[in-house]
């Protein structure tokens, strides 16, 4: 009878352990942030805004793709490799009425199996006027969002990494302030000789430690947007075309959402959810994108979000709501990127990014 060896890579004992010791510590993580969530409508929905321009174009988020833009290490922090060290990432956004947001990161890599980054994402909401229940001017208050993200990811082999972020956010609106911490784990699958990459992360596990409010039990407390997102990106080998698919909300398959109308008949109100059929919400959970990539220097965009075209769409009015569009080019030194979505009929948002390789200006 014959015998057959079968030979490891010298490494793969050691990424076995690196990437088990992950996971429980993953699991040993999410035990601990869950059992101290409560349940509630959510909060701190702005963690899951596209913190840049091609994150926006392409649909909103994207956990797979791999290349040197430091902002996808937002959505996946397993996608800071070497290729993000000592890069610098800025952007800002127009939302709807007139909402500011934006957020900054840094990435630095310590050889080529350890990358960190440091990032902060922020929304203002503007001034506002203080009145009284008569609708006389008091004053003015404002209403912001903060969270700081601390980000590391570990290269196990060539073409598997892993990453975990951690985010502290801070809430003020008017008097009224929240303090909680969320945490991102992921891990990122990348193949270049057959230009193919995939991710899955669990987003935003975590909890309020302070309510905006309290009442007769205590701290109100509300639970984060936890977030399952697995996600595909592959180019063509002889045409300069990449498509990304990303899958959301993997962790609760009804996303139907429930709309109040007053009855005529009854001066209470009634509440009754949406019927969806099953190929539609399946499709509520993805989202698809293409991208124009000729060189690193250069891409156009063009994302489809289902959900968000089924929510925003508006019956007898035309709109291209679920789509979003962009690009980017290097000038010079820098990178810069725009982004645009359309929500419904006459609202937009756009985005803006600059970033820029420090390594590059090193004489």
């Amino acid at each position: 009878m014959k015998s057959y060896r079968i030979y490891l890579p010298k490494d793969f004992n050691k990424s076995y352990l690196m990437t088990k010791r992950f996971f429980t510590l993953l699991v040993f993580g999410i035990s601990c942030f869950v059992a101290f969530s409560q349940a509630g409508p959510g909060v701190y929905q702005f963690l899951d805004l596209p913190v840049s321009s091609r994150l926006a174009a392409l649909g909103g988020t994207n956990v797979s793709l791999r290349d040197n833009d430091i902002n996808f290490a937002f959505q996946n922090p397993a996608l800071l490799t070497t290729e993000t060290n000592n890069t610098l990432g800025v952007n800002m956004a127009n939302y709807l009425a007139d909402i500011q947001f934006g957020s900054a990161v840094y990435g630095r890599s310590f050889g080529s199996k350890n990358h960190f980054a440091v990032g902060i994402q922020y929304v203002d909401y503007g001034v506002f006027q203080q009145t009284t229940e008569l609708n006389e001017v008091i004053g003015e208050f404002t209403a912001k969002d903060y969270a700081l993200n601390l980000m590391y990811a570990r290269t196990l082999t060539d073409k598997i990494s892993i990453g975990a972020s951690l985010k502290p956010v801070y809430s003020a609106y008017e008097t009224y302030t929240s303090f909680g911490l969320a945490m991102d784990a992921g891990v990122n699958y990348y193949n270049r000789d057959k230009l193919f990459s995939a991710g899955l992360v669990l987003r935003n596990i975590g909890t309020q430690f302070k309510g905006y409010y309290s009442d007769e039990d205590g701290q109100h407390l509300e639970s984060l947007p936890f977030n399952i997102q697995l996600g595909f990106s592959k180019k063509f080998a002889h045409a300069p075309l990449r498509f990304s698919f990303t899958y959301h909300n993997l962790q609760q398959w009804d996303l139907s959402y429930q709309s109040t109308n007053q009855n005529s008949e009854s001066p209470n109100s009634s509440t009754s959810s949406n019927k969806i059929g099953t190929v539609d919400m399946a499709f509520r959970h993805a989202i698809i994108a293409v991208e124009f990539v000729p060189s690193q220097n250069f891409y156009l965009t063009v994302g489809y979000n289902h959900r968000r075209q089924q929510e925003m769409n508006m019956p007898g009015f035309k709109s291209s709501a679920g789509f979003s569009y962009g690009g980017g080019i290097k000038l010079y030194k820098f990178h810069v990127g725009f982004g645009m979505t359309q929500f419904q009929v006459g609202n937009y948002s756009y985005q803006f990014s600059l970033s820029t390789a420090l390594n590059e200006f090193r004489l």
